[in-house]
């Protein structure tokens, strides 16, 4: 494994940084127990506001807090290893049909915005039992995979799957776009989440049905970033925005361009760029519009919003 430290987000984002460092599976126990221990002795756990591992990478210094591991923690030098390849795959979310290392296969399905009540969840649980071996699991993207289907279950699989509303090719729109609790169950949140990005997600798959690169929309209720807005393509923070009449209504601070992975970066913020929630659907469908338009050939959303001009982006 490649070892990264001290990334977090909510109202002081940082990336995390790579410890330059390559471990081997037997020895992972040891370096989590290493790092999680340097948080225990040095980490600012009195202090609320900085009681969090990144504050203390961000003050030591990678080189410092390596160096520490190493020499107080593990008694031993790690083994220093190159940045791991550019990933290719064009999502990262096992949605979608893909077969196990044993052999069998996995399906992924999204549901919308990650909500699934009980009577449906009852009902994935029927099918898991029937098409595998009853096991399942959830993602940290809010997607769901029905683990361990021999080859002649996936087709009934996915029908029954696809029965419940739960697509297992869905649009980009229903794959890339998550939503924190909101207003509904949060006491922190200032507006509703889960239904607003249901409905957006209705709006862009009929708006733009042509649409076809991979997107991620993230809506959060609060600034704490539940729901990861400042490393999403769309990151939407929810907060109090004044309508064209003067009126204090629900609405979103806008992020755009953020990205994880290898080429992670924070999403940029476009000066007095709020959007109420109703007018939500027809941005977002304005932004994608000149995404199109403007992007170069195989360029990503998040490229694109890092370079564009500020009348695109509004």
């Amino acid at each position: 494994f490649d070892v990264w430290v001290g990334g977090g987000l909510s109202t002081n984002p940082k990336i995390g940084q790579r410890l330059g460092a390559w471990v081997p599976l037997d020895e992972v126990p040891d370096v989590y127990e290493g790092v999680i221990s340097i948080f225990r002795d040095y980490g600012y756990r009195r202090l609320r506001t900085r009681a969090r591992l990144k504050f203390l990478v961000a003050d030591w210094g990678i080189e410092k807090f390596r160096q520490i591991l190493e020499d107080d923690y593990l008694k031993r030098k790690l083994v220093d290893g190159p940045a791991p390849d550019q990933p290719v795959a064009r999502w990262r979310d096992h949605v979608g049909v893909h077969r196990q290392k044993d052999g069998r296969f996995y399906v992924g399905f999204a549901p919308r915005v990650g909500r699934v009540d009980g009577a449906t969840l009852t009902k994935i649980a029927e099918l898991a039992a029937a098409h595998g071996s009853g096991r399942l699991r959830t993602t940290v993207e809010q997607k769901m995979i029905v683990l361990d289907v021999e080859q002649e279950q996936i087709d009934s699989l996915v029908a029954g799957l696809e029965a419940l509303d739960l697509r297992v090719n869905p649009s980009p729109f229903r794959r890339g776009t998550m939503a924190c609790t909101g207003i509904e169950y949060c006491k922190l949140a200032i507006v509703e989440t889960k239904a607003r990005g249901a409905s957006l997600i209705d709006e862009l798959e009929r708006r733009i049905p042509e649409f076809e690169e991979p997107i991620t929309i993230n809506i959060n209720g609060c600034p704490n970033a539940c729901a990861r807005i400042q490393v999403a393509d769309i990151g939407l923070k929810g907060q109090l925005v004044l309508d064209g009449e003067g009126n204090q209504v629900e609405g979103f601070q806008v992020h755009l361009g953020g990205a994880l992975g290898l080429e992670a970066g924070f999403g940029r913020k476009v000066r007095g760029l709020k959007v109420t929630s109703d007018e939500l659907p027809d941005y977002v469908e304005r932004v994608l519009k000149r995404f199109q338009e403007e992007r170069e050939d195989g360029e990503r959303f998040a490229t694109w919003a890092t370079r564009a001009s500020e009348e695109s982006l509004t």
